[in-house]
Formats: structure tokens, C-alpha cells, sequence
């Protein structure tokens, strides 16, 4: 029998089409972000401060409009946003193109060099390419410094000092201020960028919410340190000129001195828990003084007036449309099927959620118990795969906080609850993964680490017996601390068994028990247990917040809520604020104005999310009310662990076939140079996930550069 083409003329030129306009998209916001980039650079010279300044002005001031704030949305607010439209489209159109999931080997190849770890003290694994970035970010925050330096320090000297009354050290102190604030704006408006987790601005450079928030941490030191030095170096030179009462001035038409202190000391007290020792030892502590962000943002604002605030207004309002989204997806009860609970203190919840939700592997998803905590919502890794299991959505919990001990404790026990209240907030994760390229995987794991590459491994099988197409090997190295922590093991195939393809996947894993030298005695061994929940009618399976089409609804989101805060805007200032100020910025109140703007903000996100997510919810519901119960009878008790259970007959041939491909090491550490040497695919692309230590010894040997076969690819899990 003839084969027949596995696409069609028209499928191959609409898919030809549409690459094509991403080729266009992509290529428009590329020129559009290089243009913000330029305006940040050429912002403290002359040049922009004495021609394009006056320009920009002559056809934005005279506005009665928008005013003075004209400018600042020109320049600032709608570069950046427009940019997370396109990009919203771009993913759309990528999400929906047939080839998504495979890569040029080519194109690869040539970043090889760029892609290769590197360990930095105090910056972690990053590849040449983040270091790259983050040298060019620094090196425009020099820049910037530099270049005021450059041109307002000539112009202070003895004689206008004298004239102001002061000493020539005492007004360098005060444009030294006002030099370190204009340079902590620029690091403020990339702040709140990597902790938008459904940002289109990040995926569309290849980078998650989650790996992007060291990228967060390291702002938000740069804000912190730039903005401390504003402070101090005021607070100095008012006390040298014996102006302190200047600290608590709050003026109508100009900076509000007391609303920086109050913005600045928000920012100390969120800053200070931010630190390892106490965010490590006072989670909770860190975690509610993490929302003194409100307060910062909002005496910022009053600081420097809305018309200034523009600069980092972008990124803090695509912030607000995420957060907004995440709160309305929060409010809702989800259908908690079961629980898989394991020896070694680790649990698998198991939800129910529609077919039309799909996620990548290493996706994340946040969970909220509120029986333990309302407010509290913590991030964990994703261990089953939208293909795979396309009714279910699985989650791994380790019990090592104190949140997720209770949470063991409350399931675990004797008298488990038949009922869970649980709200969850995702799934979030990469656009896409480009494991396919490789010819072998190799993931090396400690401990929870396992975790993502638990989803990796399940859409794998699901891509070998669906596509039928090559999929690579795998080499699985994990390291445990005792016997019981190998029954993480059996979270590699879903609760509901795994199809025959299973035995075809090149699986091998070696698995390493550091603290005990021998397997523990059978007498010694729990079982593990799967507990099944009840169902209740208020409980909804877990839906795409915004259905299928979910990046197009985001970028209506964000330019209908931009469009209408723009009319309003114009409305207001023409209709109210411009009759009593004329465009003189001396008689109407800074923070009035202020106060309106960031409530038109509000109203228009709050209006068009609503709208978007009661449209979407309304069509997932029909499909919702169409999934049946997963479990069908409810058992009270799963299978064994096949680990625990070496000498039995094997209940299924995945089982059998998982358990054969297993070496078991103990009282011995993996010698991981020895095991990534030894590898002579073509292409090995290495993963890693576990201890800082396991982590950079792995970077390191990828990054030496004597096996030019091993690509280092980054991850990120939350446990």
C-alpha cells in the first residue's frame, strides 16, 4: 500500500505562512526593543537632554490631553508594551505552528559556545549568554552614572554653591543623590518583569517566570543598594545644611520628600528578609514582607509624581494584569482527586483538569491549602504530562518546610481527611523544549530533584508511542540518602499505569544510596499508599485561565486595558485636570493626580481581565461539566512500590521493563565526570537538577570544554 504525504500542499503553505509571520513579528520587536534600549542610553547626554527633550515636548506639553505625561507614555510605556503584544501573537502563532517542538540542530550548534555554564560567585550557573547580559545591564547603569557625572559636576562650583549658601562638597552630595536615584529608575523598570508568570516578554526571549528569578533577585539588589545611596546621601546633605525638616515635607506641585522615606523604608524591610539566612530560616517572615512591594510602588509614585513614574509604570502594569489573572483563577475550588503518599515523606497530588490545558514539561503550578494557611501559595514542579495524562494534572510535594509537613501529616495519617479544599494558580512553564534534538539525555538529580525530569521522561514516552518518531535516550543518575527516598522512583510512571510503549523507551537509570550500604531489611519497609478524595460540586477541574487561545486573550487584555486607560486618562486631564492647571504642573496636587491615574489603571485591568476570564470561563465550563470522574471506583489502597517489592511478579511490563533498567549503588557516590566522558552520542544534552554543590560540579564539567558532545541545559524546580 502507497503511503500517503503527511501534509497536504495548503497545510505546508499555511504552516510556510505562518512562519513567515512570525519571521515579521519577531524581527518588529527586536527593532522596537534595540530603540527602547537606545532612548535608555542616550537619556543622560546632552544630546537627548537639549534636542530631543525639546522636541518631544513642543508636540506633547501643549497636549490637553495627556500634558507632560505624554511624553513619558510615548516614550517609556508604549515601546514596552507594544512589545508584549507582539509577542503575544508571535507565541500564539508558534503555539499553534506544527514544528514547535523541533529546533535546528544548526542554529544550535552555533550558540553551543554561548550556551555552555558558567559558575560566578554570587550570580550562580549561568550561561555566557545571561553573563553577556547582565555585563551590558551593569555596564548601562556605569554609563548612566557616568554620563550625569559627566554633566552636572562641571557645573558646580564655588561660586553658585556660595551663592545657594552651601560648601561645593555639600551640593555634590546633593546631585550625587539625585544621580543615584535617576540610575536606580532604570534598574526599577526591569523589576517586576521576571516575576510575571504569564509574561509574553519572557517567553518570547526563550526564559520562564521561574529560571528568570535570580534575574529578579539580582534587580532588586541593584534597586535597593542605588535607591539606599539616594537616601543617604540626602538625609547627608540636609544635615550638613541644616535642612532636615526637608525630610518630612510632602509638597503639593513638586517631590514629595516624605513619600521617598516612606517608599525607601518599605523597600529596607522587604529587602532585609529577602537575604539567605532569614528567608531560609523565616519563610513566612519573607514571605508577607515580600508585599511591602504595594507600599514602595505606591509612595514611589507619590514621590516622583505619575508623570516620572511612567519609566517603570510598563513593567509594573503588565505585573498587574498577571497578578489580576492569577487572583480570579485563584478563587476557585479544584477537583483534588487523589494523593500518592510515599515513605519517604513526599506526596503526588492528583488533580482533575480539562483536556484544553496543556503545558510543557518542568511546568510549575502554585497550590494554596487554605485549612493550613490562606495566604500562603507555594510553587511546585509538575510531574505528569498534558499528553500523557490529559484528564490529570499531577504535582510532587516533599515534606520539608513547615507548610508542606503539614500537609504530609494532614494526608498521611490514620484518619486522613476524604476531602481537600485546595486552589491552585498555573501551570507556568517554557513555551517549549528542545529535548528531542539531542541523540541522549542525561539527568543527573539529588534527592527532590528528580522532580521535573519526572515530566520530561512521561511525555517521552507519550512522544515515542504517539509520533512514533526517534526519541532520545536516557540516562537517569539519581542520588538518595537512604532506601526509602528510591520509591521517588516509582512517580515515574502516572498512577493510572503507562502504555506498553514504555518498555521501547531507552530508559537507564542508576540509582545511588549515599547513607546506607546495603538494601533495608523488608520488615523495615513501608508501603506506599494512594489516597482517594470524594468529590464535591463545588469542585472544578483545573482550566486555562484564558482557554486555548489563551495569548491572544492576553494581549487583548493588555492593549484594550492600555486603550482605555488612555481615553480616561485624556478624559480627565481635558475635562478636569486642564481647566484649573493649563499645562503649568504648579497648581493641580501631584498626588491627586497620582492617586486618579493608578485608579484608572486598576478599573481598566480589573475590567477587561473580568470580562476575558467570565467569557473563557463560561466556555470551559460546558467542557468542565463533560469530565467524568477519574477514578472511577475508588480503591483505598495502589500497588507496592516495585522498588520495595524486588522479588515479586511485576503487575505490568512497564513496571518490569522500569525496574530491569535499573542499577541500584549504595553506600557510594556517582562519579559523575567519569559517567559524562563516557558518553559518545553526538549530542548529550545534560540536565541537573539537586544540591548547589552537585549542580556546579555538573556546570563544571560540561563548561571545560573536553567533551565537545555534552550541552549543558538549564532547568528549574520548585519542591
Amino acid at each position: 500500500m502507497a503511503q500517503t504525504s503527511s501534509s497536504s500542499p495548503s497545510t505546508k503553505a499555511s504552516s510556510s505562512f505562518s512562519n513567515d509571520v512570525q519571521a515579521v513579528i519577531m524581527a518588529l520587536i527586536l527593532v522596537v526593543t534595540v530603540g527602547y534600549f537606545l532612548v535608555l542610553i542616550v537619556s543622560p547626554t546632552n544630546m537627548y537632554g537639549q534636542i530631543w527633550t525639546p522636541k518631544i515636548k513642543a508636540h506633547t506639553v501643549n497636549s490637553t490631553y495627556f500634558g507632560a505625561q505624554g511624553r513619558s507614555l510615548l516614550m517609556n510605556t508604549f515601546p514596552f508594551l507594544f512589545v508584549a503584544v507582539l509577542g503575544c501573537v508571535y507565541l500564539h502563532l508558534w503555539k499553534k505552528s506544527n514544528n514547535k517542538n523541533i529546533n535546528s540542530v544548526e542554529k544550535k550548534q552555533k550558540l553551543t559556545i554561548w550556551r555552555r555554564p558558567i559558575i560566578m560567585k554570587g550570580l550562580g550557573i549561568v550561561s555566557r549568554i545571561e553573563l553577556a547580559f547582565f555585563v551590558m545591564f551593569i555596564a548601562l547603569l556605569v554609563w548612566s552614572f557616568a554620563s550625569y557625572v559627566h554633566i552636572i559636576f562641571p557645573h558646580v562650583t564655588p561660586k553658585p554653591a556660595l551663592k545657594n549658601g552651601e560648601k561645593v562638597w555639600e551640593a555634590k552630595m546633593e546631585y550625587s543623590g539625585l544621580i543615584f536615584g535617576l540610575v536606580g529608575n532604570i534598574a526599577l523598570t526591569f523589576l517586576f518583569v521576571p516575576v510575571t508568570r504569564g509574561s509574553s516578554v519572557l517567553q518570547v526571549f526563550g526564559l520562564t517566570s521561574e529560571a528568570s528569578v535570580k534575574y529578579h533577585i539580582w534587580l532588586g539588589h541593584i534597586v535597593m543598594t542605588l535607591f539606599s545611596a539616594h537616601g543617604v546621601c540626602y538625609i547627608v546633605y540636609w544635615a550638613a545644611t541644616h535642612q532636615l525638616s526637608e525630610m518630612l515635607k510632602w509638597a503639593k506641585t513638586d517631590i514629595s520628600n516624605l513619600a521617598g522615606e516612606l517608599s525607601l523604608l518599605s523597600g529596607l524591610v522587604l529587602w532585609v528578609a529577602t537575604f539567605p539566612r532569614i528567608r531560609r530560616k523565616m519563610f513566612e517572615l519573607f514571605f508577607y514582607t515580600h508585599h511591602f512591594y504595594i507600599l514602595f510602588v505606591v509612595f514611589f509614585v507619590f514621590h516622583v509624581g505619575i508623570s516620572y513614574a511612567g519609566i517603570m509604570l510598563p513593567g509594573f502594569y503588565l505585573f498587574m494584569v498577571d497578578r489580576y489573572l492569577r487572583f480570579l483563577q485563584s478563587r476557585s475550588n479544584v477537583r483534588l482527586v487523589s494523593a500518592r503518599v510515599l515513605p519517604c515523606e513526599t506526596l503526588e497530588l492528583n488533580f482533575s483538569k480539562c483536556k484544553g490545558l496543556s503545558y510543557t514539561p518542568t511546568s510549575i503550578m502554585f497550590v494554596n491549602v487554605p485549612s493550613i494557611s490562606k495566604l500562603q501559595w507555594h510553587p511546585f514542579t509538575i510531574t505528569s504530562s498534558s499528553n500523557l495524562e490529559p484528564e490529570k494534572i499531577s504535582v510532587a510535594i516533599k515534606g520539608e518546610g513547615s507548610w508542606s509537613k503539614k500537609l504530609y501529616q494532614m494526608i498521611s495519617s490514620p484518619n486522613s481527611v476524604d476531602r481537600l479544599n485546595v486552589s491552585v494558580e498555573g501551570p507556568y512553564g517554557p513555551a517549549s523544549t528542545h529535548f528531542l534534538r539531542h541523540d541522549l539525555l542525561v539527568m543527573v538529580s539529588g534527592g527532590s530533584g528528580i522532580t521535573p525530569f519526572i515530566s520530561i521522561i512521561r511525555e517521552l514516552i507519550h512522544t515515542s508511542e504517539s509520533q512514533k518518531c526517534k526519541t532520545p535516550d536516557i540516562l537517569l543518575i539519581s542520588v538518595f540518602k537512604n532506601s526509602q527516598d528510591l520509591t521517588m522512583l516509582d512517580l515515574l510512571l502516572p498512577i493510572s499505569g503507562a502504555p506498553s510503549e514504555t518498555c521501547k523507551l531507552g530508559l537507564q537509570i542508576e540509582a545511588f544510596v549515599t547513607r546506607e550500604k546495603q538494601p533495608m531489611p523488608a520488615e523495615d519497609k513501608k508501603n506506599l499508599r494512594t489516597i482517594w478524595f470524594k468529590p464535591d460540586p463545588s469542585d472544578e477541574p483545573i482550566t486555562p485561565i484564558l482557554g486555548q487561545n489563551n495569548w491572544l486573550w492576553l494581549s487583548a487584555i493588555i492593549s484594550s486595558s492600555f486603550i482605555i486607560f488612555l481615553i480616561s486618562l485624556g478624559v480627565l486631564n481635558r475635562y478636569y485636570i486642564y481647566p484649573v492647571d493649563k499645562n503649568t504642573n504648579e497648581i493641580y496636587s501631584y498626588p491627586i493626580k497620582a492617586v486618579l491615574n493608578m485608579l484608572i489603571i486598576c478599573i481598566s485591568i480589573v475590567i477587561t481581565s473580568s470580562a476575558a476570564f467570565v467569557w473563557n470561563k463560561r466556555h470551559s465550563g460546558t467542557d468542565a461539566k463533560q469530565i467524568q470522574n477519574m477514578e472511577g471506583a475508588t480503591p483505598m489502597t495502589s500497588p507496592n512500590s516495585w522498588f520495595y517489592n524486588a522479588d515479586r511478579e511485576m503487575e505490568s511490563l512497564p513496571q518490569q521493563s522500569l525496574f530491569q533498567s535499573t542499577n541500584l549503588h549504595f553506600g557510594e557516590r556517582p562519579d559523575l565526570k567519569r559517567l559524562l566522558f563516557d558518553r559518545k552520542e553526538s549530542s548529550v544534552g545534560v540536565l541537573v537538577c539537586g544540591p548547589k554543590k552537585m549542580r556546579h560540579e555538573v556546570a563544571n564539567i560540561c563548561s571545560s570544554g573536553l567533551a565537545s558532545n555534552l550541552h549543558f541545559e538549564s532547568i528549574s524546580f520548585s519542591w
